[in-house]
């Protein structure tokens, strides 16, 4: 039986896909690159800030030395806290606080596992913080998915072992890391039928089935 549920962020609870390619198309500008795309984008979902860069950058003909990436990245991540900024509960997706509410009526526990160095300031934009018992985020952990310690982590925070978690992902890194973590595996969001997780829902207010995915 599942006692408890981490949450990836972006692309599961909440969506600033907008934002970060808005962030990194500006960045790319400046830097003289004008072929940086939606797909581009999509292929950034997921990882880390610096592997989100390195997708970026092999469209330059420049060669950066590991400081310059340091201050490319950092320029980046200042662009799309500015759009943070400006955004509110915008940027819930559909069943969010549905989902968050149900569960903590069932008196589960939850948790959002995220990479993002963002996501306190995300989730200080919305209700969330109403709802879950813990948070685990790029400023916590080493390794970004799909190393499996940021859900490890998450299910440390909210004291359930992990045979008893359930992970929500919409990206192919963060079905990896749950699996390496011996954790059963929800996915949601743009390609959730190509991920080959344990359970798929084109999104939270589509998940119907919350009791057979729950073992109730």
């Amino acid at each position: 039986m599942i006692k408890g549920i981490i949450f990836d962020l972006d692309g599961v609870l909440v969506s600033t896909d907008k934002l970060h390619f808005k962030a990194w198309k500006r960045l790319a500008e400046e830097i003289g690159i004008n072929g940086y795309n939606m797909e581009d984008n999509v292929r950034q979902r997921g990882v880390s800030r610096m592997d989100s860069l390195e997708i970026l950058l092999k469209k330059s003909e420049r060669i950066y030395t590991t400081e310059e990436k340091e201050k490319l990245a950092d320029r980046k991540n200042r662009y799309y806290q500015e759009l943070l900024s400006m955004s509110g509960e915008d940027i819930l997706l559909p069943g969010a606080i549905k989902t968050l509410d149900l569960l903590k009526q069932k008196k589960l526990k939850t948790a959002v596992g995220s990479s993002s160095r963002n996501a306190p300031q995300i989730i200080d934009k919305t209700p969330i913080g109403l709802y879950i018992d813990g948070l685990v985020c790029g400023l916590d952990i080493m390794f970004s998915k799909p190393n499996p310690e940021v859900f490890l982590k998450a299910g440390e925070k909210i004291g359930i072992e992990s045979s008893q978690c359930l992970v929500v992902e919409d990206a192919a890194a963060g079905i990896e890391a749950a699996r390496r973590a011996g954790m059963k595996t929800l996915a949601v969001g743009y390609d959730y039928i190509k991920l080959g997780a344990d359970y798929m829902a084109a999104d939270l207010n589509s998940v119907d089935d919350w009791e057979c995915i729950l073992g109730e």
